[in-house]
């Protein structure tokens, strides 16, 4: 594996960190402060081809590679982790539908969403079944050419603002092979939304229930056959959890940034903190686990785009280091900023309550481990 960006890969990562710098950087503490969802600043990035990164050209996806995407995501996240982050769940979505839905799926909703004119929602945890995903309620019920669903999501990325949700259902038996997944638009009667979550972080993008109380969906909605839902939404999860590990990794990358530069400037007994063997030990620190995390994160990603037989391990090692490590990293930006980087002001507290969540969400840090575990004694066996 070669670990130089080639010319294209760099030029993208430049046209993303550009598109950050000027649309996302300047306007990230206005956004969290107001609880603002970017939405014009979104379809913005729709417009770069950043709503459909992995999509199949045919239908207007930029039909690049999950190492592009984790570059992609990464520069984004240096503005916002918010955002980017929201930007990453809208391309899972996509690509279970150009992954798993028909040609007249793909074609009916694809080209609205690479473009972001269409946002999209995926919609897998309910009240009662986070980690446990797999012992989900919702109930669709065949009733002719429709299912009647019934049920609640919790915890839903841009649930109210969406234009689609990648529903995931219970259609037979108990546990995985009962679960289907469906296609829902937002105005399907019976679908409506709870208060929006007042959260620690990703101010700048909504945290809602979707309800559906009744509400008929066409079968020809449904991505694959009966019974596929699982395997549909674990292996969007594969890819959503690399991207949320490159959000980390970019948001963490701006608040080292930062911290470096205040260094520089501010002084302590006469000398920049620059000066302190104590100090520079810890942006050694912070600079190792940065490029640790970048190195291993491709690494998934290649293995992932080659379709690699321990793709899935890979991308759930990936998921809990960088998201640990670049926790940890902004984290200690903060503390070298002292009593500033406690302040809203300087940004660094925004990142650090942004990145906490990354740790718990496309599937804890302890249920990595449990993958991770699993595979281990598999192949021992």
């Amino acid at each position: 594996m070669d670990f130089v960006l080639d010319e294209e890969q760099a030029a993208i990562r430049q046209m993303a960190q550009d598109f950050a710098d000027e649309e996302i950087t300047p306007f990230a503490l206005e956004w969290d402060q107001n609880k603002h969802f970017p939405v014009d600043t979104i379809r913005k990035a729709g417009r770069l081809g950043m709503g459909g990164i992995y999509i199949r050209e045919d239908v207007g996806g930029s039909g690049l590679g999950r190492v592009e995407s984790a570059l992609i995501i990464e520069a984004l996240a240096s503005g916002c982790p918010a955002v980017a982050s929201y930007i990453s769940i809208h391309n899972m979505c996509a690509w279970m539908i150009d992954r798993f839905g028909s040609d007249e799926q793909r074609r009916r909703w694809l080209p609205g969403l690479v473009t972001m004119d269409m946002l999209s929602s995926y919609c897998l945890t309910e009240p009662a079944s986070g980690s446990d995903a797999a012992a989900l309620k919702t109930k669709a019920v065949r009733d002719g050419d429709h299912y009647v669903v019934t049920g609640e999501k919790q915890f839903i990325s841009g649930a109210g603002a969406s234009d689609l949700y990648v529903i995931m259902v219970r259609t037979g038996e108990d546990g995985p092979k009962g679960i289907s997944t469906l296609v829902v638009p937002a105005d399907t009667p019976g679908l409506s939304f709870g208060a929006n979550e007042r959260k620690m972080g990703w101010h700048a993008q909504p945290t809602r229930a979707v309800i559906l109380d009744g509400v008929r969906v066409p079968v020809a909605n449904r991505l694959g056959e009966e019974g596929d839902g699982f395997r549909i939404a674990m292996a969007g999860l594969d890819g959503g959890r690399l991207n949320i590990a490159a959000a980390s990794l970019g948001g963490a990358q701006a608040a080292f940034d930062r911290a470096l530069a205040y260094m520089k400037e501010r002084k302590a007994f006469g000398q920049p903190l620059t000066a302190f063997q104590a100090l520079q030990f810890s942006l050694a620190d912070m600079a190792a686990n940065l490029e640790m995390c970048r190195t291993f994160l491709w690494r998934a990603a290649t293995a992932l785009e080659a379709k690699a037989d321990d793709a899935t391990t890979l991308c759930a090692m990936a998921k809990r280091l960088v998201t640990d490590r670049c926790f940890e990293v902004a984290n200690s930006a903060l503390q070298l900023h002292g009593g500033y980087g406690y302040l809203a002001d300087y940004g660094i507290e925004k990142i650090v309550r942004d990145l906490r969540v990354h740790q718990i969400l496309e599937g804890t840090n302890e249920i990595m481990n449990v993958i991770v575990a699993r595979s281990i004694l598999a192949r021992s066996s």
